[in-house]
């Protein structure tokens, strides 16, 4: 007789097909886990080079106002 006719085949099938839709959704939520985290490490980056612009701006501003007392002066 063949495989499929063997008396513990269709609960071992039943079983691996339960094991395969485990894993597939456990990799599934691994993944959205994992692109939720590129997200905020990216939100992350851009509000640092927002704060990091700001301090340039800053200390841009703190140079321009030395020179202009300097030539005031």
């Amino acid at each position: 007789m063949g495989l499929f006719f063997h008396p513990l085949f269709i609960p071992v099938a039943a079983f691996a097909m339960v094991v395969l839709i485990v894993a597939i959704k456990s990799f599934g939520k691994m993944r959205e886990k994992e692109l939720e985290a590129h997200r905020e490490l990216r939100a992350r980056e851009l509000e640092h080079e927002r704060k990091m612009k700001e301090l340039e701006i800053g200390k841009a501003r703190l140079e321009l106002e030395k020179t202009r007392q300097v030539k005031a002066a």
